[in-house]
């Protein structure tokens, strides 16, 4: 009867643990890779900021002919020559404030057909205002596709 009470113990336990330990693992498990996934959030790259923002109209090398551009009133600006028309000087302020929305474009732009990306650039995300951050990176993007 010992030995059969034993065997009842052991049995029980080991139905617990199968129970128990696989839901705990893959409960650990998650743990684990939420905490070196990263949070998903919009890019900070000004390369990658322009392929989702802007190549649309302004084509993935800012030359004016993206997939949309045909669909729009007015021609869409070359933007690697901003500085050939600016007597060789990146106006990064200019550019900035006109991408944010602060300043009215080109008047190829008309009644203001491109987006203004201001806030979106400056949604709110992990209690951090990433939009200066990517206003600043896609300038200076722009600045670095300046033809010579």
């Amino acid at each position: 009867m010992e030995v059969l009470a034993r065997v009842q113990k052991r049995c029980s336990m080991l139905l617990l643990l199968c129970l128990i330990l696989p839901p705990g693992v893959l409960l650990l498990a998650a743990q684990k890779q939420d905490s070196t996934t990263p949070p998903a959030r919009n890019p900070i790259d000004g390369a990658t900021i322009f392929r989702s923002y802007c190549a649309a109209c302004h084509g993935s090398d800012g030359r004016g002919h993206g997939p949309a551009s045909v669909a729009l009133k007015h021609a869409v600006p070359d933007l690697t020559l901003i500085s050939q028309r600016n007597d060789g000087k990146f106006p990064y302020q200019h550019v900035k404030d006109i991408i944010e929305g602060k300043q009215p474009g080109p008047s190829a732009h008309g009644s203001r057909e491109m987006p203004t990306w201001g806030p979106i650039f400056h949604e709110v995300e992990s209690d951090m205002d990433w939009g200066e951050v990517r206003l600043d990176a896609v300038t200076k993007h722009l600045a670095s596709i300046q033809q010579k």
